[in-house]
């Protein structure tokens, strides 16, 4: 989880999630419409549409916004026809990257990708070449001026949580996927609010990088969350404490 901690933490301090935040519903909205097509659109019937769901409010997306994605993707207005694909490579200093996306023009995309990767000394990989060293798991964050960090683990670890840890300015729950969902229930009933709330990829192993890989990673990562295709962006890149710092200066 050292990689997307490390970027959260610096996107926070850029404003960039709240500068971004459009693109952020809207990537939600295309998540929303495609688990609605896939499975319908009562979220107690479709566990995938109940899980975006919890990423949209967690997101302070207006409710208008996601009803109306469910009405796209249950086949009012226009259609939806987004093809999911991984692509998995490797970027500077040899970290693994794992990237979700949600496309209408695959060849598009992939040129996009690997263009990403080369600018910032990456490269695409065979299928399998790196989703062997992560694991699905339930993430949870929560702002530490929520509670104390003895209260928060407290309450997490009541709720069915599988660890807890602090990042940044925030703390950090780990679930299993199927507890992800009665977790942060567990905890908005506490009265407890979430910043993300979503299903994401762990590494089992980390990387560290120094600070010119470091940039040139986080670079990386910037350029493919811009872009509309990708949905979520998942990495093994773990940075120190002292080039954390350094970055944060040239924020």
């Amino acid at each position: 989880m050292s990689g997307h901690s490390k970027w959260s933490t610096i996107k926070r301090k850029k404003g960039a999630l709240d500068a971004k935040r459009g693109k952020i519903f809207s990537k939600l909205a295309k998540e929303v419409a495609v688990a609605a097509k896939s499975g319908g659109g009562d979220p107690d019937a479709n566990a995938r549409l109940r899980t975006v769901m919890m990423a949209c409010r967690a997101a302070n997306m207006p409710k208008d916004k996601v009803e109306a994605a469910i009405v796209k993707g249950t086949g009012g207005g226009e259609g939806v026809n987004y093809e999911e694909s991984r692509y998995e490579g490797y970027g500077a200093g040899g970290v693994a990257v794992i990237i979700d996306v949600l496309t209408d023009n695959k060849n598009r995309t992939v040129a996009d990708i690997r263009f990403a990767l080369t600018k910032n000394n990456g490269s695409l990989a065979e299928n399998g070449a790196v989703t062997w060293n992560f694991e699905p798991k339930g993430f949870i964050a929560i702002s530490k001026d929520a509670c104390s960090e003895d209260e928060l683990f407290d309450k997490a670890i009541e709720a069915g949580a599988d660890d807890v840890r602090t990042e940044g300015d925030v703390y950090e729950i780990i679930t299993e996927t199927s507890e992800l969902h009665t977790v942060a229930e567990g905890l908005e009933s506490q009265g407890l609010k979430l910043e993300e709330a979503k299903l994401t990829m762990l590494p089992n192993t980390t990387l560290e990088v120094g600070v010119s890989e470091a940039r040139q990673v986080l670079r990386l990562i910037e350029m493919l969350e811009d872009n509309d295709d990708v949905q979520e962006v998942y990495s093994n890149f773990d940075i120190s404490e002292d080039v954390m710092a350094e970055l944060m200066a040239e924020a």
